[in-house]
């Protein structure tokens, strides 16, 4: 049954994409240069105030690490902001006289956007500046755990923004929040993408729109350590990688295989590094903590500590404990651990070589069949190579950890807060996700061929009709034609005259 909050916020979600198509052909008439100048001065004012943000947003969301959140915010006010400098988006992108092509980009128009509880101001601000970049105008589905400091972050946008000419309502939210009035904005005409960041609930809905989707999420990405490896490193990426924000970022390493041979030595570099391997009956019980008797997840322990975790599931780890491990023999559908926990919590597994580890890591990105990243701890060119070749997924890491490389900090990948699933099948793309994912290219052809190169492709000539002369490429072209229909069956039941 419909009740008022709903009809409020169906409505508000049509009066919002109606007014973001207005605001988004505004923008469509906008050279690059001032579409560059609106993302400069948005991204001036988040950082102004991005330490405020991360509070709020760790308070209100009560999960994560504040000041993880504040080095999210401050990538993509920096880094990404950085990377989108010089990029040309809309209108002339490529030109070669030569050839006689040119390539033309065109934003596809209102974007209607929804952000996880995981990462709700980064991701936020990250597409925002994406959508502006490529002339596009975006609106906001609010997480209902992230309301007020998404609601803050995109006010402090906005103001930015339109004091450098974006028109009202190029960046708009709905507030009143409702599934049905997300439904209604995602399957609103005026939306020509959806574009949905760590939202797996949602996903269904926004395929059903029947819009073009981008999906990304986190997945069962595991990090393999292999027995060349520089085994200390690895273990220290792989450790502040989990740890960081305790557990939530999109690509975070969520099980980790090491190459027997090294075990002991990796066994040992985590806990010297503050990774605390539980026993069974302590890895029962954290699983009861993050997971209902009937598999739904516990949403108030996503993105808690290891510490808060372990005194929540009944056992007391070292103080200096940073993920917990949980060390598991087989990859089985009702083992909790082979899905995303997104806490500071890994599985552990142990192989005998390489290619036993491949096959174990086919088995967890396929277990829940959305995994995008897959890292590799390796000095050994050979088995990074087979690792690239082989393994269904869209980022390969290599020496580094996930959760940073993953977005483009600690690699050269583009820098982005949404990295695309479509590997797996969810959404249209794979890429981190750039303003080139929000624009398509028109391509322009200039003619540099006579009618008379028609002839290459002429079948052989009867004895009649006489052959046209080159000097008359019309008729030359009726012949063709003629010829094409004579040689075609005739229609089922006729004969031809």
């Amino acid at each position: 049954m419909i009740g008022d909050k709903d009809l409020i916020s169906m409505q508000q979600a049509r009066i919002l994409a109606e007014n973001a198509a207005a605001a988004q052909k505004k923008l469509a008439a906008m050279p690059q240069e001032a579409l560059d100048a609106m993302v400069e001065t948005m991204a001036d004012a988040v950082e102004a105030q991005a330490q405020s943000l991360a509070v709020m947003s760790q308070e209100e969301s009560d999960c994560g690490v504040w000041q993880d959140k504040l080095v999210k915010i401050l990538f993509v006010c920096r880094r990404v902001r950085q990377s989108l400098r010089g990029l040309r988006c809309v209108g002339p992108l490529r030109e070669d006289p030569a050839s006689g092509i040119q390539e033309v980009g065109v934003p596809l128009g209102v974007i209607a956007a929804l952000c996880p509880v995981t990462s709700p101001i980064s991701t936020a601000i990250c597409n925002a500046l994406l959508a502006i970049k490529s002339g596009n105008a975006i609106v906001f589905s609010l997480h209902p755990r992230a309301l007020e400091s998404m609601r803050t972050a995109l006010d402090v946008l906005c103001a930015a923004g339109r004091a450098q000419g974006m028109p009202e309502g190029a960046v708009s939210y709905m507030d009143i929040v409702a599934k049905s009035g997300t439904q209604e904005l995602m399957r609103h005409p005026d939306v020509a993408l959806v574009l949905v960041t760590g939202v797996l609930g949602m996903f269904p809905t926004a395929r059903a729109s029947g819009k073009p989707l981008i999906y990304g999420g986190t997945g069962n990405g595991p990090a393999f350590i292999e027995r060349s490896a520089r085994l200390e490193t690895a273990v220290a990426d792989i450790l502040a990688s989990k740890a960081f924000d305790n557990g939530l970022a999109p690509s975070a390493e969520q099980c980790v295989i090491v190459d027997g041979c090294v075990e002991p030595r990796v066994r040992r570099a985590f806990q010297d590094r503050g990774g605390y391997f539980m026993s069974p009956e302590e890895a029962d019980a954290v699983i009861a903590v993050l997971f209902h008797a009937d598999g739904r997840r516990r949403r108030h322990m996503v993105g808690q500590s290891a510490q808060a975790l372990a005194q929540k599931a009944g056992f007391v780890p070292p103080q200096d404990t940073r993920v917990l491990l949980a060390p598991r023999l087989y990859v089985a559908g009702a083992d909790p651990y082979t899905r995303e926990l997104l806490t500071p919590v890994l599985g552990y597994y142990v192989e005998p070589d390489w290619r036993h580890a491949c096959e174990k890591c086919l088995e967890l990105l396929l277990q829940e069949r959305h995994a995008q990243t897959l890292t590799i701890h390796s000095q050994d060119a050979e088995v990074i190579r087979q690792f690239a070749l082989k393994k269904p997924v869209a980022r390969l890491l290599v020496n580094t950890g996930a959760a940073f490389g993953g977005m483009g900090l600690t690699t050269n990948l583009t820098p982005a807060m949404t990295q695309g699933s479509g590997i797996a099948g969810y959404g249209i793309t794979s890429d981190n996700i750039s303003p080139y994912n929000l624009i398509y290219r028109r391509t322009v052809g200039y003619g540099v061929r006579g009618l008379d190169c028609l002839a290459d492709f002429a079948a052989p000539q009867s004895a009649n009709p006489a052959p046209p002369t080159q000097e008359d490429p019309l008729e030359l072209l009726r012949a063709v034609l003629r010829r094409a229909l004579e040689t075609a069956p005739a229609p089922r039941g006729r004969t031809r005259p």
